[in-house]
């Protein structure tokens, strides 16, 4: 299977995404924690059903040390006891901040005031920041239909 387009070849794509990830150093090197910005990467892409995302960072998630246990269950985080509070509630303003065109009037109240009990002022902010990149990054790897399976971790380090 070969991409409808080559992100990595052709020059637009390159530029915009080389400003994509420039976004995105500013998440990671904030104070959300690392094992939660991955959390939230994963589940957004599962939700967009983005093969080349869930594959990439389910596997950076692996490499970083995350269990096989807390990765096989991200999809059921809600049934899952493996998750902390912070974390769960990460990933329901991801689902909300994902699904927004499903709810009429985007993210719910409740939701966000369960992600303000846990993050701080500058870790929403990642928060925030996190959903809409991992929202673009899923978006131009669907619509391309870039084949997943063979990221390596730290590949694109």
């Amino acid at each position: 299977m070969d991409a409808r387009l080559n992100l990595f070849a052709n020059p637009v794509a390159g530029k915009f995404l080389k400003y994509v990830n420039s976004a995105g150093k500013a998440v990671s090197d904030s104070t959300l924690p690392a094992a939660t910005q991955e959390l939230v990467k994963i589940r957004a892409s599962q939700i967009n059903g983005c093969g080349f995302c869930t594959d990439m960072h389910t596997k950076d998630a692996a490499a970083a040390g995350e269990t096989a246990q807390r990765l096989n269950m991200i999809a059921a985080w809600r049934e899952a006891k493996v998750f902390s509070e912070a974390e769960r509630a990460a990933l329901e303003l991801t689902e909300q901040g994902t699904r927004i065109a499903d709810a009429a009037g985007g993210v719910p109240d409740a939701v966000w005031a369960n992600a303000a009990k846990h993050y701080d002022e500058d870790q929403l902010a990642a928060l925030v920041s996190l959903i809409a990149l991992i929202n673009a990054y899923n978006r131009v790897n669907v619509i391309v239909q870039q084949p997943a399976g063979d990221y390596q971790p730290g590949m694109f380090a």
